[in-house]
């Protein structure tokens, strides 16, 4: 899941990837219950329709009110599979192409105007709905960046795209079919080839559940609204600055974990064992752009939990990496755990100047200091990145050492001449797209710092997060960083980041292609977790280190800071709906 380059990986998923501060403060003049989690968003918002949750802020904010037909199970690792909405797992053909999915019943969608039917009272789920949300993400009018999910996969539902995008007009009564409704709680889906990672899919955000009458209702506006069957309901949404929301008093029912690590009884996390979900009655989001505002309000005990900015990392954490004694006296727990992603910088490969020249990549790449920039913007909590694969997932080679990552001003200004531009001479300075926060101005500058120091001079074009996704999709820029968090954990998920059939407005946002890179990548797919699939996903990683369509920058640490009163925190990197299993204990924190 695309993130920014400084996204504060404290989610409530995941996916992305990716530190998502969480923060906040009371929603109206009427005081919050007791029982109420205050957390914040480091970005605006572009919207809450999962079909477009590309980015993890998007994709933690609509998961309050959607789900999927399967989740990640919130206590247990490695991370496992479980059943949502789906009444157990789905039932796998021998072929490994048909799964049958069975849906739970009496799950009732939150209650909305849009269902003028029962005037105003949330309908029965049923399958039907997951046929109309998944063809919403194959429409072509609604533009999808989480098309690629089934894109190909399904059998019928390309073809049922294709002749939308020839009509101009998309027929959701036609029947696709590979989306094969057998009763009102059962749904048969026909894949075109054995998948390993289909049942990934539906644990991510892009194929919740919608009913069809929100969109029906609300047109372009249902961005603004949320009508799924989750565990919370949205009360107020500004996406500019606060995002509120409650218990859904419909919701099913749904208990806690009774089972997980075997440190997690320890922790104190099988204490709400068996009790119904959500555990908090409200859930307050302040949009805090800048990490200054967010920590002193952490700092004043505003808000239950905390990444660390940059700029307070020796305020938080001593000289032993371990919690300073003066928070520590508070209670502040003091968590750190690895995250499957990785930062990069993106070189636009439709450009005709750096897309088509591979040395002056190589030169840019070389050029730059990654090992001081984890030092400075990370505080040395990170690994430096030699590929897309992260340590944590089969396919990562930790003996790998890819040739165009380590720091060299000579050998880049010699790649750089043979570019065709010595000392940079001749070349136009390369625009560099960015976010116009305050830690995304400093980096910036130090790689202003960093490609001067060769010759080469960029010029620099600032946007708000949703602005600079609009600018990636469209292909502007030359250059640009972005971190990509796992959506599930599989090596796939990074390297399909490259393949040529997800490009803009897909993943692979530099519109790397290459036919030999592709043909390996749809070779892998058919192939279950084994080592020659792990063999083909090391030769994918050596071709595209070799093209240079990214300069590889690190896979990070997750550092967060927790008060005692909020019971349940654990990080995990995919499930998006973390924040139903929090609690807030009010005499702690009175």
């Amino acid at each position: 899941m695309l993130t920014p380059m400084f996204q504060k990986l404290i989610t409530t998923g995941v996916a992305c990837l990716v530190l998502v501060s969480l923060v906040a403060g009371c929603t109206s003049k009427k005081k919050d219950p007791p029982n109420t989690v205050h957390l914040s968003i480091s970005a605006k918002l572009k919207g809450l329709d999962p079909v477009n949750a590309d980015d993890m802020y998007s994709g933690i904010q609509s998961s309050h009110a959607y789900e999927g037909l399967l989740q990640y199970h919130y206590l247990k690792r490695p991370y496992v599979l479980t059943p949502n909405l789906a009444e157990s797992m789905p039932e796998v053909s021998a072929d490994g192409k048909t799964l049958t999915i069975k849906i739970k019943k009496g799950v009732l969608f939150q209650d909305d105007p849009c269902f003028k039917a029962t005037g105003g009272k949330g309908r029965e789920f049923e399958a039907s709905d997951i046929v109309y949300s998944w063809k919403r993400l194959a429409d072509p009018k609604l533009t999808s960046s989480g098309w690629w999910v089934f894109d190909g996969k399904i059998v019928g539902l390309n073809e049922w795209h294709d002749e939308s995008a020839k009509a101009g007009t998309s027929d959701y009564a036609k029947p696709v079919e590979g989306l094969k409704i057998l009763d009102r709680y059962t749904l048969q889906v026909k894949l075109t080839q054995r998948s390993a990672q289909i049942l990934y899919a539906l644990a991510m955000p892009f194929t919740f559940v919608v009913p069809h009458e929100g969109p029906e209702m609300y047109g372009q506006e249902y961005i603004n609204h949320a009508v799924g069957t989750g565990a919370f309901k949205l009360q107020e949404y500004d996406p500019n600055s606060k995002v509120v929301w409650v218990r859904n008093p419909t919701y099913r029912k749904e208990l806690f974990p009774s089972e997980g690590e075997a440190k997690d009884k320890e922790s104190g996390l099988l204490e709400d064992a068996g009790k119904p979900l959500p555990l908090t009655d409200k859930l307050v989001y302040q949009i805090l752009v800048e990490s200054q505002p967010a920590w002193l309000s952490f700092l004043a005990g505003k808000l239950d939990l905390s990444p660390i900015p940059k700029d307070n990392y020796s305020q938080a954490i001593g000289s032993n990496k371990q919690l300073n004694p003066e928070l520590a006296a508070k209670g502040i727990k003091f968590a750190k755990e690895p995250q499957l992603d990785i930062t990069h910088t993106s070189f636009n490969m439709t450009d005709p100047l750096v897309g088509k020249n591979k040395l002056l990549r190589q030169a840019l790449s070389i050029g730059y200091d990654d090992v001081q920039y984890i030092e400075t913007f990370y505080n040395g909590q990170a690994l430096a990145a030699q590929g897309p694969i992260p340590p944590g997932i089969t396919g990562y080679d930790l003996a790998f050492k890819n040739s165009y990552r380590v720091y060299d001003v000579a050998k880049a200004k010699d790649l750089l001449a043979k570019a065709g531009f010595p000392e940079g001479k001749g070349l136009p300075p390369l625009e560099y797209i960015t976010l116009a926060d305050s830690t995304s101005r400093q980096s910036t500058e130090y790689m202003q710092k960093m490609m001067s120091a060769i010759g080469v001079q960029l010029k620099v074009s600032t946007y708000s997060w949703p602005e600079f996704q609009a600018s990636v999709k469209n292909k502007k820029g030359q250059m640009w960083s972005f971190a990509w968090g796992a959506d599930y954990p599989d090596a796939e998920n990074f390297l399909q980041l490259f393949y040529g059939k997800n490009g803009s407005p897909g993943p692979n946002d530099s519109n790397y292609l290459n036919p030999e890179f592709d043909k390996l990548y749809e070779k892998a797919l058919l192939l279950q977790d084994s080592p020659e699939r792990t063999a083909i996903y090391q030769q994918m990683v050596k071709i595209v280190v070799e093209d240079c369509p990214w300069i590889f920058g690190s896979h990070r640490l997750n550092m967060a800071l927790t008060y005692p009163w909020l019971k349940n925190f654990k990080y995990h990197e995919f499930d998006h709906a973390k924040a139903k299993y929090y609690r807030v204990d009010p005499l702690l924190k009175k």
